[in-house]
């Protein structure tokens, strides 16, 4: 390897690049979306006049108090598009400096001069050099007239897009600068004037210089209102705003006029440095496509639409913006995604959203219980994404309860402890299971509605996350305050019967007393054995092996109440010769009842429930 040494260098020189060579790239290339060029020319114009601005602040010069303002006039008959500030404006020499060279940037030699290390120069957006040339993405030609605020002699700048220019005086009276952009012929559609309103309310909605359009076609224009909002909801202080003007702010940016379930205004400070309102979107129904929505600003420059990479992926029903001045007005998703910055921010955002979810619980307990049904999936997705959002939000965590109510987890276990300590009982069925429920609400204990798809997979992530709570669904096993201390002798005779009814002689059969004496018998499936066959369930719907699901069977314990007069008369016709065929049919109905609880009958099953059903009838 050869030794270097920078010193020996055997010549020095810069990269040279040739107009004609590099307009037609940026002609082609230089945005994904050509609409951008209008973002691009009304941001420059914008930070002509925060220069201008800046300077009075700094005392470089006096206040004239003049209102600024930015032009965007549309003229289809002359095919030009003309954006006009009063801003700082450009000198001959400023304007050759910045315009002759491509990507010299004015606003980062203005940030250089007057703003020194200051982390926020300002609101001042362009710092690239590049923005003005997307100009030509759409024309042909392109004009500056500009005057500077020192009184230096106005020019014009004339511009072809082979990059050759020409420079005139020009008789303009008023500090500032007119940008007049002549449409080429097979960009016809940037003459449209509901085209460019459009784009003026998608990319400069909220910029901070009032923006006036005006169509020289149509007068009513001329008198119009900025189509814009200079000072957004997210730039106010959140006690400065009211619950209205969030609703109203919502209804603008997302066009839905449902209200919002709730909104959260995030004003973070150094290091971060953004700002942002958040909104949790209402839902017709939990089928309802979810389509959360999040606009990226620019210190109020829009920069992208529906971009996800600045909040967790578990969040993703969220609507909003965020204004983030220290991502890069030209940002790509895969810079998103690797930068720190970024993630900072979804960590954040993370942490207000299980803040706000904990202060509704806790002072607006009402309301929350409300909307508790509408966001509990996401939130317990959320919960199984990340555990710190669980630890932050676990106080927000509510149990809805089969009487209607709604619990705290901490409540619920609080409640149990005498009855049934660090066991939650839960049903996933409220018509199916509703005998179960009956009677343990009999018996005081609160039951739970777990009745998502999500359910099953966040109850075990809980126990995963609190090894001493368990979860039971309510016909997993006989729950102790069900029983009762009468005899509960098994019958082997009545073991062989229900086996032989239900054609499994693996059938698990025991013998319990209950303290209610209506319920002949309980079929109850095992926790684990039912997460197993659901889990397996799941994989095969999601395109793994279904055939693996037969290595799960259901393990099934019939147990019959001892207590039960049915079950009584029962053993007894089963120890009779002349009464088997009626223990049969009564242990069939029986069986075939129990196991309505659990699942659907198959045709044949039902078929012989209604016959069994007929025949009991006929012997009234």
């Amino acid at each position: 390897m050869d030794n270097f040494n920078p010193d020996n260098a055997k010549s020095r020189g810069g990269i040279s690049v040739e107009t004609a060579h590099i307009f037609p790239i940026i002609k082609k290339w230089l945005y994904s979306e050509k609409d951008i060029f209008l973002r691009e020319i009304v941001s420059n114009a914008a930070d002509a006049v925060t220069k201008h601005r800046r300077l009075i602040s700094l005392g470089q010069i006096e206040d004239d108090e003049s209102a600024y303002r930015i032009t965007v006039r549309l003229d289809k008959t002359a095919r030009t598009l003309t954006v006009e500030d009063n801003g700082i404006g450009m000198t001959e020499e400023e304007l050759i400096r910045y315009l002759g060279n491509i990507a010299l940037s004015g606003a980062l030699d203005f940030i250089n001069k007057y703003e020194g290390e200051n982390e926020n120069p300002g609101g001042i957006i362009g710092h690239f050099g590049l923005g003005f040339y997307s100009a030509f993405m759409v024309a042909d030609t392109v004009e500056v007239v500009t005057r500077s605020y020192t009184d230096s002699p106005a020019v014009r700048w004339i511009c072809n897009s082979d990059g050759s220019y020409e420079l005139f005086g020009s008789d303009r009276a008023d500090r500032g600068t007119c940008i007049i952009m002549h449409i080429s012929e097979e960009e016809g559609e940037y003459l449209d004037s509901g085209k460019i309103r459009a784009m003026l309310d998608k990319y400069c909605s909220f910029m901070p210089t009032e923006i006036y359009f005006v169509n020289e076609d149509d007068d009513a224009t001329r008198d119009s209102a900025p189509v814009n909002d200079t000072h957004p909801l997210w730039q106010k202080a959140p006690s400065e705003c009211t619950d209205e003007e969030y609703k109203a702010f919502y209804r603008k940016v997302f066009s839905d006029y449902r209200e919002p379930l709730f909104y959260i205004h995030i004003n973070a400070d150094y290091p971060l440095n953004f700002k942002g309102i958040l909104y949790c979107p209402r839902f017709t129904n939990e089928y309802e496509p979810v389509d959360g929505q999040v606009k990226l600003y620019y210190n109020q420059v829009f920069v992208a639409d529906n971009i996800k990479e600045v909040i967790p992926e578990y969040l993703f029903m969220l609507r909003g913006v965020l204004d983030c001045p220290e991502l890069p007005l030209n940002v790509s998703r895969s810079y998103l995604q690797n930068n720190a910055y970024v993630s900072k921010v979804s960590a954040h955002i993370s942490k207000k959203v299980a803040d706000k979810l904990c202060a509704m619980c806790d002072t607006d307990r009402e309301n929350y219980d409300k909307i508790w049904d509408s966001i509990r999936t996401f939130v317990e997705y959320a919960c199984m994404r990340d555990r710190k959002f669980y630890d932050r939000a676990k106080d927000a965590l509510l149990i809805k309860l089969t009487d209607g109510t709604t619990q705290k987890t901490s409540e619920y276990l609080e409640a149990c402890k005498d009855n049934h300590e660090n066991t939650v009982y839960y049903a996933s069925d409220r018509e199916a299971q509703a005998q179960y429920i009956s009677m343990l609400e009999a018996e005081g204990i609160k039951v739970a509605l777990f009745d998502k798809a999500i359910d099953s997979q966040f109850m075990q992530m809980m126990e995963n996350y609190e090894p001493a709570v368990k979860y039971q669904r309510i016909d997993s096993d006989i729950a102790d305050v069900l029983k009762s201390e009468g005899d509960s002798a098994e019958d082997e005779r009545l073991v062989t019967l229900f086996r032989r009814v239900a054609d499994n002689d693996a059938l698990t059969v025991k013998f319990q007393s209950f303290k209610d004496e209506r319920t002949p018998a309980m079929l109850t499936v095992s926790e684990q054995s039912r997460r197993m066959e659901e889990m397996m369930r799941i994989y095969s719907m999601q395109g793994g092996d279904a055939d693996g699901l037969a290595s799960f069977p259901l393990e099934y314990t019939l147990t019959l109440n001892t207590s039960s007069p049915i079950i009584k008369k029962l053993s007894g016709y089963a120890a009779e010769d002349d009464g088997k065929h009626k223990a049969e049919l009564i242990a069939s109905q029986i069986y075939r009842l129990t196991l309505l609880s659990q699942r659907k009958l198959t045709a044949d099953e039902l078929k012989g429930l209604l016959d069994g059903s007929f025949e009991l009838l006929s012997r009234i």
